[in-house]
């Protein structure tokens, strides 16, 4: 993307109220509500493990912008992990490559954004691990091995069951406290 055309978009999205949720995506932008309870609740029970294990240099960070000026996108995952260093900003925006994993709860109301849109565009971005938690479907998705293209690599268990995340957290996520919609 040009990036005269990314600059004007990102304008655009810096220029809406406070509240809201906004991505790029291309010529898209994606806007989104605050989440509900449910999504909340899930989003800490998955972070509390990330935070256990994730190592010392890595910060936890929610709703951080993550641009990619180059590739034209500029998305917000639920939870990102980050060094330390990236977030010694005033701004809410850090180059994407600096995410070691991007963590998804879908949206009931526009689940295509986290199952099309962000499957494209996290590999893209440079982002390692995307962790795709469905609680539609009850469902956990990992995401690994992009090529700066696309993610080689797909794991899916239902909730209940145990999923590796690998380095640099190296740990078996548990989804029994995971509650469906």
């Amino acid at each position: 993307m040009n990036p005269e055309h990314f600059a004007l978009l990102e304008e655009a999205r810096r220029s809406l109220p406070n509240g809201f949720k906004v991505e790029l995506s291309g010529d898209t932008i994606v806007m989104m509500v605050s989440p509900s309870g449910i999504h909340q609740r899930n989003l800490l029970v998955v972070r509390r493990q990330f935070d256990a294990h994730a190592p010392l240099d890595l910060m936890p960070s929610e709703n951080t912008d993550l641009v990619s000026p180059k590739v034209g996108k500029s998305r917000n995952p639920d939870l990102t992990y980050l060094p330390e260093s990236a977030l010694d900003t005033t701004d809410n925006q850090v180059p994407a490559e600096l995410a070691t994993v991007a963590v998804e709860l879908v949206s009931p109301s526009n689940p295509e954004n986290d199952w099309v849109g962000k499957v494209r565009d996290y590999p893209l971005m440079g982002i390692p691990l995307y962790l795709l938690v469905d609680a539609r479907q009850k469902t956990v998705t990992l995401f690994s091995r992009p090529d700066g293209t696309k993610y080689h690599r797909r794991e899916d268990i239902d909730f209940g069951e145990t999923l590796h995340i690998p380095a640099p957290f190296d740990f078996e996520l548990a989804t029994g406290g995971l509650l469906p919609y």
